[in-house]
């Protein structure tokens, strides 16, 4: 009875080694419960949705700066009568200047 040897290159890997390829959590043992509040470890990262969410994040971080940035110059004006009742826009002055 002849056997084919086994080729001596094939290594066996132990599950110690196993575990350690996976990169992150997903290798690790965790309870369900676990897994389920922090999804974001074990799922893998979806390049689109992030993308967007970059982009809606700096939309609406640049939109509050601009709505910051017309009520400071608003702010600085109201609306005055001379002595003929005419009305006109007129910017706010210190008594102390």
């Amino acid at each position: 009875m002849s056997s084919a040897p086994e080729p001596p290159n094939i290594k066996k890997e132990t599950p110690k080694e196993k575990d350690s390829r996976i990169p992150g959590l997903r290798g690790v043992r965790t309870t369900t419960l676990f897994r389920a509040v922090n999804p974001e470890l074990f799922i893998k990262p979806n390049k689109p949705v992030m993308a967007f969410g970059l982009i809606t994040v700096t939309l609406c971080v640049a939109y509050i700066g601009y709505l910051h940035a017309t009520q400071e110059n608003k702010k600085d004006l109201y609306e005055a009568v001379d002595s003929e009742g005419a009305k006109y826009m007129r910017r706010k002055t210190s008594k102390w200047d």
